[in-house]
């Protein structure tokens, strides 16, 4: 996975993409037309077209097979979910009820599985893909990088800013966080979560869970690809460090979380979060040896000793967070809920691109 998230793998991908060009640069859209993603990229079709000297190529795709959908149960209902609660922060609107048409989406499933990617809402230019109205605007700062743009300004689809929780008194609201140790998205975002805990004063409620692929939830090998790469991108936008990696899926990521409480009992929870992701995601350190598990926990200023001296029943403790996470319809890491103040129905999503989400939420609650 090294090679994956690091420069030279991404710039070789744009150069073949460069050098397949035979004409004008196309920007390949795939639209699923029962898609509430879809229907938000939609709308900014034509402001792209008028924006950038790029032809934009729609094409007609099905939903995305179910192995890919992670929770298969809850996908459409959640996709639905959380769109409307972000369609007007992009100035996009949804229907009532999105209907699929009888369009044949033969051709377009063909060239979106060729290119290597699967979800629907994509864009895919010379090399790279780009999900949603989240990604739109590293696609749009390459085609400014590469004289594209017909006009100068602001990029067409920017993401949206948070309404400032900063000094805000939120101590009346809850912000529950379900990480993942074993997460790209949760390595590149939990410190950015603490900071918005720390800043706001809202009550923050640690809770991790077991990684999603220790849950059963299946992560086919083009998804990882994508969510490697994607973190990466995502990683160097918010100027956190990302690689080298040493993954601790299955013994080692248990070996972690059987610490965990007494780490809690130490209150040393955050802090040993913290630095295990940034061992794993950002440092290299081998944290499935008993020498890289022993320095996370004296980093995060706890005796190693104590720690291991005895056992502690750390399962039901996870049980309960991913028990709680999937009641309110989320399955992915990271992921929020947010409740108190003055709104007594709680918020929930997930996702590190919904930090903004979460802030706005917590400010609101305040207002």
């Amino acid at each position: 996975m090294g090679y994956i998230i690091s420069d030279t793998h991404r710039n070789l991908a744009r150069l073949r993409g460069r050098l397949r060009r035979t004409g004008k640069p196309i920007v390949h859209y795939f639209h699923q037309a029962d898609d509430p993603y879809s229907h938000m990229a939609a709308q900014k079709l034509d402001l792209l077209r008028q924006r950038y000297d790029v032809d934009f190529e729609t094409h007609q795709v099905s939903s995305p097979d179910k192995e890919f959908q992670g929770d298969a149960s809850r996908f459409k209902e959640w996709a639905l979910t959380d769109a409307r609660s972000v369609a007007a922060f992009y100035g996009t609107e949804l229907p009532d009820k999105l209907e699929k048409p009888s369009t044949d989406t033969t051709e377009g499933d063909l060239l979106r599985r060729r290119l290597g990617h699967y979800l629907s809402a994509t864009f895919f230019f010379e090399g790279e893909w780009y999900w949603g109205l989240d990604r739109l605007h590293h696609l749009e700062h390459r085609l400014i990088e590469l004289g594209f743009s017909q006009e100068p300004g602001e990029i067409c689809v920017p993401r949206p800013r948070p309404e400032a929780a900063t000094g805000i008194d939120a101590s009346g609201i809850t912000l529950e966080y379900f990480p993942s140790l074993r997460s790209p998205y949760t390595a590149i975002s939990f410190d950015r979560t603490i900071d918005l805990a720390r800043r706001s004063g809202v009550t923050l409620r640690l809770r991790p869970v077991m990684p999603m692929m220790m849950r059963g939830i299946p992560a086919p090998r083009t998804k990882q690809l994508y969510i490697m790469t994607d973190a990466k991108r995502e990683a160097d936008y918010y100027h956190v460090e990302f690689g080298p990696i040493v993954d601790p899926i299955g013994e080692p990521v248990k070996r972690a979380f059987a610490l965990l409480p007494y780490m809690q009992s130490q209150g040393k929870e955050v802090e040993y979060c913290s630095n295990y992701l940034k061992a794993a995601w950002a440092e290299g350190l081998d944290i499935t040896t008993e020498d890289g598990l022993r320095e996370v926990v004296e980093r995060s200023g706890a005796s190693w000793e104590a720690a291991t001296a005895l056992g502690s029943s750390w399962q039901p403790l996870l049980d309960d967070n991913v028990n709680d996470m999937l009641e309110a319809g989320l399955w992915g890491v990271p992921s929020f809920r947010v409740s108190g103040g003055n709104n007594d129905q709680p918020f929930s999503c997930w996702g590190q691109d919904r930090l903004w989400r979460v802030e706005t939420e917590i400010s609101r609650r305040c207002a």
